[in-house]
């Protein structure tokens, strides 16, 4: 299911004109907020009434908290109120939330107390943080860190930015985080997935309708969506579902090959012509016997001439089976030697197909402006050419540093991608996939930490080349490939577990990937390191 994540100012825009435009009562939203966090805690934590404290700071989300602490003292929890900050800047309704308090009798205190808790509400800043927290805060947050409590952060963990996910000085690690209309991308980015916990998005009356055309631009998927998947034809054959063209591994390197022409079968592919060194003709003969094999001499461009007729001879039947082809894959394991420049450069140059650049394919790629004009210039004639770096990969493209383009996730893709007029799919714990001239990016939330190994990329590669082949355009391809390959992830991690994952293993759970979703496709799950 397509949902969308917001930036902090389009949340705050989003209530606004709920609020405004639509007149619904903040008030309202806010004990419909309430309402809803206090059913998913005690679906965490049972029913039994404990020590809760509720820690507050005097904006709405401090409200939120204290909303949440009085429907809990209500049921017959034993709740502390602490409320942080200056009281001269209570907004209305925090302070409609403490006179509501203190007429059912409830104290409020300035300062958290010396004592033991079961839970603990964070409501000290919700997704307007600005600034390092500092002070007070900062002690309470530290303070609520060091608790054996279980830990429910209102809309955002306090200290998170909701923007990009990072640490304002310190932050609250929270067991569960429970949020409103929609996710933020703070929320899904690392290191603010790690503090978020589990994350609940919860319905409490802000949806679509405030959008009024302006339209978030990131998005991702909660639990899959069949839409994801090209249809197949039940009169088909092996040419409908698609003939993809896979150049990859040299005469070093047999495994990249091997893992990315298997998976473009896995995703659905009818057929496959896999152009190599000939070194690696037992190994893919024997790893995939499906495929169709196109050898070449990496030693054809020296000076012997009896080589050099050999290399043309290749690249004969590289054009033959270029026509042949749907879609063209090219990068994985193919060295940086003069044989795999001359492959880029045939691949950017003389074809015309649908092209996905992987791995060497985007380091050469990197060290030649030349080949990066025709590439825009292939994008700007609406031929569908799709990047997938890591992050490595995509600095040397890019020219900027690793941690650079870390720090600017959800931005330098995107001029990238301007530059390039391609779709770039930027891989790390959270992948991005930005289209050319689109104004929606993916933010993908599926996958985990055993995918980290050898191999995963080009995995990734051929499920997107597959989908390619079956005619889906390719920034379609691209979402579709990276979701799932996730998902494949996620399985292998449940059956293999995490540090014992192989690339080869998600590869066995790609068709279960594209069958299944996730135990609860009502909300996103993610783990909690402390």
């Amino acid at each position: 299911m397509k949902q969308y994540v917001v930036t902090a100012e389009q949340m705050k825009r989003y209530d606004a004109n709920t609020t405004g435009r639509y007149h619904m009562p903040s008030l309202l939203l806010m004990e419909r907020a309430a309402l809803a966090t206090v059913e998913e805690l005690l679906r965490e934590r049972g029913q039994k009434p404990c020590r809760v404290l509720v820690a507050a700071g005097c904006g709405n989300n401090g409200g939120d908290g204290l909303a949440i602490g009085r429907l809990l003292k209500l049921r017959g929890f034993r709740v502390d109120f602490a409320l942080l900050g200056d009281e001269e800047k209570r907004t209305a309704e925090t302070t409609a939330q403490i006179d509501i308090l203190r007429a059912y009798g409830a104290q409020i205190d300035s300062t958290i107390k010396e004592s033991e808790y079961d839970i603990v509400i964070d409501a000290i800043f919700g997704v307007g943080l600005s600034r390092d927290a500092a002070g007070i805060y900062k002690e309470a947050i530290e303070r609520i860190n060091r608790m054996e409590a279980y830990v429910c952060s209102v809309d955002i963990p306090s200290g998170i930015d909701a923007d990009t996910g990072a640490v304002m000085g310190c932050a609250v690690r929270a067991d569960l985080t429970v949020t409103y209309g929609f996710r933020k991308v703070g929320h899904l980015l690392y290191p603010g997935a790690r503090y978020t916990g589990r994350l609940v998005c919860r319905d409490i009356g802000i949806d679509e309708h405030s959008f009024f055309g302006e339209t978030p631009r990131w998005y991702t998927y909660i639990g899959g969506d069949e839409s994801l998947l090209p249809p197949r034809r039940p009169d088909g054959n092996k040419g409908t579902f698609g003939k993809a063209l896979v150049i990859a591994g040299s005469r070093e390197v047999a495994g990249a090959a091997m893992m990315a022409v298997k998976s473009v079968f896995r995703v659905g592919a009818g057929m496959v012509k896999a152009v190599t060194a000939v070194q690696n003709k037992e190994a893919l003969q024997q790893f995939v016997p499906e495929a169709m094999l196109v050898i070449y001499a990496e030693e054809g461009l020296s000076e012997n001439i009896v080589r050099a007729d050999a290399w043309e001879m290749f690249l004969e039947e590289l054009r033959e089976a270029e026509a042949w082809a749907d879609c063209v894959l090219i990068g994985p394991g193919i060295g940086l030697g003069e044989p795999a420049h001359e492959l880029l450069r045939f691949c950017v140059k003389e074809s015309g197909l649908p092209l996905v650049i992987d791995a060497d394919g985007l380091n050469l790629l990197a060290q030649n402006a030349a080949l990066q004009k025709a590439l825009a210039d292939c994008g700007r004639r609406g031929r569908d050419v799709i990047l997938t770096p890591h992050l490595g990969e995509f600095a040397r493209l890019y020219g900027c540093t690793t941690e650079q383009a870390k720090a600017h996730l959800t931005e330098y893709p995107r001029q990238l991608s301007d530059r390039l007029h391609c779709t770039v799919v930027c891989k790390d714990a959270r992948t991005v996939v930005v289209r050319p001239d689109d104004g929606e990016s993916y933010l993908n939330t599926t996958g985990n930490s055993g995918m980290a190994t050898a191999g995963s990329g080009d995995v990734l590669a051929g499920m997107i080349t597959g989908l390619l082949a079956q005619g889906m355009p390719g920034a379609d391809a691209a979402v579709a490939g990276v979701y799932l390959h996730g998902r494949a992830g996620d399985l292998a991690a449940a059956d293999r577990t995490e540090p014992a994952m192989m690339a080869t293993d998600m590869i066995d759970r790609i068709g279960e990937a594209a069958l299944s979703q996730p135990a609860d496709s009502r909300q996103d799950e993610m783990r909690k390191t402390r």
